[in-house]
C-alpha cells in the first residue's frame, strides 16, 4: 500500500463502543509499527462532533463527507433505527460504498447497510443475536450464522464487538502483510489471531457459561490435552465419577454427548493449525485423530469438505 489510505469508522447515537474502538485501536497501531501515516483514520457521524455511545462514552466525530477506500459501520442498539432513518446518511452510504476498495460493518451495523441495500446477494456475519432479525427482514442477504467474520468480494462483515478486532487485524494483514499484523496481535497481547472461518459458537465458551463447575475445569483440561485419548473412562476418571453417570451428566450440562464433544474440539483446533500451514499428519497427531486419514474422514462428516479443499479456500 504505496499511499495513505483513507478509512472511516460510521459511527452513531446509542452505537457500540468497541466496535469503533476496536478497529480504530488496530489502524492506528498499524500506523505506529508502520512508522508512518499508513492509514489516515477518521470517526465519522450523521452529524458530527460528540456521538454518544451505549456506554455513555461520547466518541468526537466528523460530519459525514470525503471518499473513503474504506468505511466500516459499527453496531448498536437502540440506536439502530434512527441511524436507519437517516437518508442523509443513507445516500452518502449508497454514494461512496460501491467507490471503495471495501466496506463493511461491525456487529449489528450489518442491519443499517443491508436496510440501505448494500447487502444485496452477498453473505454476510453479524451478531448471533441479530442473524434471525437480519434474514428475516432482508432475504436477499445471505447470512452465516458461525463465522467470527466473512468477506465476500469487496464486503467485509463481523459478527460482533470483539470479532471488529479479529476483522481489522484481517484488513491489515490484507493491505500490510501477515507479520504487521501479528506484531500488533503481539502488541494487544491477544490469545491468539482468530481466523474468520472460526465459529461465533466457540464449544469451550458455551460449557463454561452451561456446565456445572467440575465440567467447566475438566474441559479446559481437555482443550489442553487433545492428543490424549479423551474417552469416557479417562474423563469419567477425572471428573470423579462413575462412567455412566459421568455420560448421562456431561450429555445434560454441555447439549452433546462425551464423544461429539471431544470430536468438536479437535476439529476446531484442526482448523486453526491448518492456517498455519502445517502437513495434516502432524495436525491430525497434535489434535488427537492420529492419522491424516482419519482427520479427513471427520473432518468431511462434520464441515462437508475435505480438509485440503477447506485450506485452498482459505489459503493466504
Amino acid at each position: 500500500m504505496s499511499r495513505t489510505h483513507r478509512i472511516a469508522l460510521f459511527a452513531y447515537e446509542g452505537c457500540q463502543l468497541l466496535d469503533v474502538t476496536g478497529p480504530a485501536a488496530v489502524f492506528g497501531a498499524a500506523n505506529e509499527a508502520s512508522k508512518r501515516p499508513v492509514y489516515d483514520l477518521r470517526i465519522v457521524s450523521p452529524d458530527g462532533g460528540a456521538v454518544a455511545s451505549n456506554s455513555g462514552v461520547a466518541l468526537m466525530s466528523d460530519k459525514l463527507g470525503g471518499r473513503p477506500d474504506t468505511l466500516l459501520v459499527s453496531g448498536g442498539s437502540r440506536g439502530l433505527r434512527g441511524v436507519i432513518a437517516r437518508d442523509d446518511a443513507r445516500r452518502w452510504a449508497c454514494r461512496v460504498a460501491p467507490r471503495a476498495q471495501r466496506y463493511g460493518s461491525v456487529c449489528s451495523g450489518a442491519l443499517v447497510l443491508a436496510a440501505w441495500g448494500l447487502l444485496d446477494d452477498k453473505r454476510v456475519a453479524t451478531h448471533w443475536a441479530s442473524c434471525e432479525r437480519l434474514a428475516r427482514l432482508h432475504p436477499k442477504v445471505s447470512v452465516d450464522p458461525e463465522s467470527l467474520y466473512v468477506v465476500d468480494g469487496k464486503v467485509w462483515t463481523s459478527a460482533g464487538v470483539t470479532t471488529g478486532i479479529d476483522m481489522a487485524l484481517a484488513i491489515v494483514e490484507a493491505d500490510l502483510g501477515a507479520a504487521l499484523a501479528n506484531e500488533i496481535a503481539r502488541h494487544f497481547v491477544l490469545y491468539a489471531r482468530r481466523p474468520g472461518y472460526q465459529s461465533q459458537f466457540s464449544p469451550l465458551l458455551q460449557a463454561q457459561v452451561t456446565a456445572d463447575a467440575p465440567f467447566a475445569a475438566l474441559i479446559d483440561w481437555m482443550q489442553h490435552h487433545l492428543e490424549r485419548p479423551l474417552d469416557v473412562p479417562e474423563l469419567a476418571r477425572r471428573a470423579g465419577l462413575s462412567e455412566r453417570s459421568f455420560y448421562r451428566k456431561f450429555t445434560e450440562a454441555t447439549g452433546k454427548t462425551p464423544a461429539h464433544f471431544v470430536e468438536t474440539l479437535r476439529l476446531e483446533a484442526a482448523r486453526t493449525l491448518m492456517a498455519k500451514g502445517l502437513p495434516l499428519k502432524s495436525i491430525a497427531a497434535k489434535v488427537g485423530l492420529r492419522t491424516s486419514a482419519r482427520l479427513g474422514q471427520a473432518f468431511e462428516r462434520r464441515f462437508g469438505m475435505a480438509p485440503s479443499l477447506f485450506r485452498e479456500m482459505h489459503a493466504g
